[in-house]
């Protein structure tokens, strides 16, 4: 029997048995990952971010199949067509809603009518304090060490923080890697862990075997926060790549991100007019300069040159600094149920 500090809010709003979270990461977060996360007792979210909406549709069927659990779906809330999507979500019965931004009030509440929970990532104090006012279910918090987009902030100072702020399950990310991780958010009052690198490094994610092994091969020092991807930081892998992209500028960024823009496009199919209303939405919710909104299109088809094609020397590889302390490459299943283990192994010599 599972110890019961384990069953938290978190595990009671979403109907999952354990508090643990797969983030949606793009390209990365498919149906297999996220429904093998789901099977083992956690929470799978799928990464929408990179598919067009036939793909979403598609990607939740295959979910559905390969899981009879509840899982998640991340929609970025400056989507063109993110009321659309939502309104799949919805129609699917996708039980959580995650957003990288906050969606807007109207979609949230349309979303908890319809009864899908609904769980943004946040990572600064007062975007927390905004969005428990306007009536999510949940939080994922990050903290600086954690991959992708981060802010400055570590997690063993954001979290506190959050926790103290709102009343809602909190679920803490940036830096968790095992059962021990698990027990000290716990103790900080989160109701839960959230992991991407952990998860991207197990045989059931689909990023190729020689990508997971350059990442295996890093030290927690082998990450830097970069604005060089997109405009904005961004905590990728230190590469060869990497350092090239530190040390450019305007003259040579621009014309290559205008490239990948030209490439992403003619990959998803998206008709100019809703990559101009993208950019201008992107412009208007998140402060950007126009460089910056160009830079954006950097990053999709860096990502799918190493999750997808599988050239780490070509690509750019999100990563948080906890994978200097990843040497392996379990199951999903072998991963949640070990976590659980050390957690309950930790909880014992705690209470001893």
């Amino acid at each position: 029997m599972t110890h019961p500090t384990l069953n938290t809010r978190l595990c009671e709003l979403v109907g999952i048995e354990y508090p643990i979270v797969q983030t949606g990461m793009g390209w990365v977060a498919g149906p297999r990952l996220a429904a093998a996360t789901a099977n083992a007792g956690g929470l799978g979210i799928l990464a929408a971010s990179t598919m067009d909406f036939a793909q979403l549709r598609a990607a939740i069927a295959e979910t559905k199949q390969r899981t009879s659990k509840p899982f998640g779906v991340n929609i970025r809330s400056d989507a063109p067509d993110a009321e659309a999507r939502i309104d799949l979500l919805i129609e699917q019965q996708v039980k959580v809603a995650s957003f990288a931004l906050a969606p807007k009030q109207a979609l949230i509440e349309k979303l908890k009518q319809a009864g899908v929970v609904v769980m943004p990532s946040i990572g600064a104090k007062r975007h927390a304090q905004k969005v428990a006012e306007w009536g999510v279910d949940a939080l994922i918090v990050q903290g600086g060490e954690g991959g992708g987009h981060t802010g400055p902030v570590p997690t063993t100072l954001l979290l506190p923080q959050v926790v103290d702020t709102v009343d809602i399950p909190v679920v803490a990310a940036g830096g968790f890697f095992d059962g021990r991780g698990l027990v000290a958010a716990l103790a900080y009052g989160a109701a839960g862990i959230a992991m991407g690198t952990r998860f991207l490094l197990t045989r059931d994610s689909t990023v190729p075997d020689v990508v997971k092994q350059a990442y295996l091969a890093k030290t927690v020092n082998d990450t830097v926060v970069t604005t060089q991807v997109d405009g904005v930081p961004h905590r990728v892998l230190r590469t060869e790549l990497v350092e090239r992209l530190e040390h450019t500028g305007p003259v040579t960024s621009l014309p290559r991100a205008v490239r990948n823009a030209l490439a992403f496009k003619k990959l998803s199919g998206t008709p100019w007019r809703s990559i101009v209303e993208e950019g201008l939405a992107m412009r208007r919710s998140q402060e950007l300069s126009w460089s910056q909104v160009v830079m954006a299109a950097n990053t999709p088809m860096l990502l799918k040159a190493a999750m997808v094609d599988g050239h780490p020397d070509l690509g750019v590889m999100s990563s948080g600094q906890v994978v200097g302390v990843i040497d392996d490459l379990p199951t999903v299943a072998e991963l949640v149920g070990r976590i659980v283990h050390e957690a309950e192994a930790a909880l014992k010599r705690l209470g001893a």
